[in-house]
């Protein structure tokens, strides 16, 4: 019999954005866009999409980008002729339509096939250029530059991944060196924050991860089981921490602004909570302990064998809860494209209806509506736990990630709606007892009162 402990009486803390997201799902024809299928996100509650690959996880030559938008690197940067906001404007005001804002993220889309040529993923020829370039993005969509928006976009990320590959032949973002990344990075949040101040958020560098921890557990303090040895990865995997290091000790340096970190992970719940803890001391280290912190791509079910699965569902569920309780301060899902991709879990892309998992972010977006995350525990390592309430509404989301089913006592008195989330049930209504309940193999029950 698993125990599980409610105290509404116990207010811990705001409920996080756990739920934000990664690429908005929208469909493009010969004719028109469909931007419709935003409205799954509102219905949800999500407050942001990050704007990467929106192009396609291949390369795209018409959203967001910087060679999307100022196609001639030799134009003038202070005419509004040579910006193309064309199609970015279109996402945005969609975005806007169905109240998700946009986390911006200033750089250029994954190339995977640099192997065979890189086009868009070399340094800028002159640092200080692209961030005026930068500038006038920001301008023409918070100040109406360009007959442009007054959307007040908050967060602005300076590329992406540039430390994705160890060489030059190896990385999917950045031919550049690490120190010619710390430069643009300087060089543009100098800038954005001298022309805009605290109106604007600047940050990166959307790290790939801490992955090497799981191969070398013991070197940085952890207790926790090895993966089985891979040269080529703990090559790869090194050379990223040796990167934040390298980053955050040239930003002290030269005190440059930051006013969030971003990072990634692709793993379990488990090592990602570790991931987030060696993040934390980290940053502590160099002075940044209180610096906001964003795992904005992660996905701990990718894989054409896991989409729509129940497995998929209860792991996302899994990873909110957990890291409601760890440091970072949101969580982008990638993604939630309508196309058929590994990593794009929401929607079937045939039919572009919400799948298993698109669930259970709608749970939590009831959770994160509350507002305030009450005392909620377990005795069961395998199950996954939150609450909240708003003073009169009250919700617990319960995550079984276990091989077995768990027999549930849950401390809660009243009368309360169980609800299911797996393969075969889409947020669905049961007459479950919520005092005491069967939970099948990843399995959510969503508890509201």
């Amino acid at each position: 019999m698993t125990q599980i402990q409610i105290d509404f009486n116990q207010p811990l803390k705001k409920i996080k954005t756990m739920h934000a997201m990664g690429q908005p799902p929208f469909a493009g024809g010969f004719l028109s866009f469909d931007f419709s299928h935003m409205r799954h996100l509102q219905s949800a509650h999500v407050p942001f999409s990050r704007l990467h690959d929106v192009g396609g996880l291949y390369g795209g030559f018409r959203f967001v980008d910087i060679p999307n938008i100022f196609r001639d690197f030799d134009a003038d940067e202070t005419d509004p002729a040579s910006y193309d906001f064309a199609f970015t404007d279109v996402l945005l005001e969609a975005m806007a339509e169905y109240d998700l804002k946009p986390i911006f993220r200033l750089g250029v889309t994954i190339e995977n096939q640099m192997h065979i040529k890189a086009y868009r993923i070399h340094p800028p020829k002159d640092f200080s250029k692209w961030a005026r370039i930068c500038e006038h993005v920001i301008r023409h969509y918070n100040e109406g530059w360009a007959n442009g928006y007054r959307y007040g976009i908050e967060y602005w990320e300076i590329w992406n991944e540039p430390e994705n590959g160890p060489t030059p032949q190896d990385n999917q973002m950045w031919t550049g060196t690490p120190e010619q990344y710390f430069e643009l990075y300087d060089v543009t949040a100098k800038h954005l924050k001298a022309c805009f101040g605290d109106t604007i958020k600047v940050g990166g560098y959307g790290s790939c991860g801490f992955g090497i921890i799981a191969f070398e557990p013991e070197k940085f303090g952890y207790d926790i089981p090895r993966r089985p040895w891979d040269e080529a990865k703990v090559k790869r995997y090194r050379f990223h921490v040796e990167f934040l290091h390298g980053f955050l000790a040239y930003i002290k340096e030269h005190h440059s602004p930051i006013d969030f970190f971003s990072w990634h992970s692709y793993s379990t719940v488990e090592r990602t909570l570790v991931m987030d803890d060696f993040l934390h001391r980290t940053l502590t280290e160099y002075g940044y302990g209180n610096l906001e912190t964003h795992l904005n791509e992660w996905n701990n079910a990718n894989g054409n064998d896991k989409f729509g699965t129940s497995l998929a569902s209860a792991s996302v569920a899994a990873m909110m809860c957990a890291m409601q309780n760890a440091h970072t301060d949101m969580l982008c899902y990638y993604d939630s494209r309508l196309q058929a991709s590994a990593f794009g879990g929401l929607f079937a892309p045939l039919t572009y209806q919400p799948v298993c998992t698109y669930y259970s972010f709608l749970a939590f977006g009831e959770l994160y509506t509350l507002g305030t995350q009450v005392a909620s525990s377990t005795d069961d390592k395998e199950i996954y736990t939150l609450a909240a309430t708003d003073g009169e509404k009250k919700a617990i989301m319960i995550v079984n990630t276990a091989r077995e089913a768990r027999e549930l006592t849950v401390n809660v008195d009243g009368s309360w709606t169980v609800s299911l989330i797996d393969r075969e049930h889409l947020l669905t209504e049961t007459d479950l007892c919520a005092q005491r309940f069967t939970l099948q193999p990843n399995q959510v029950a969503f508890l509201t009162q």
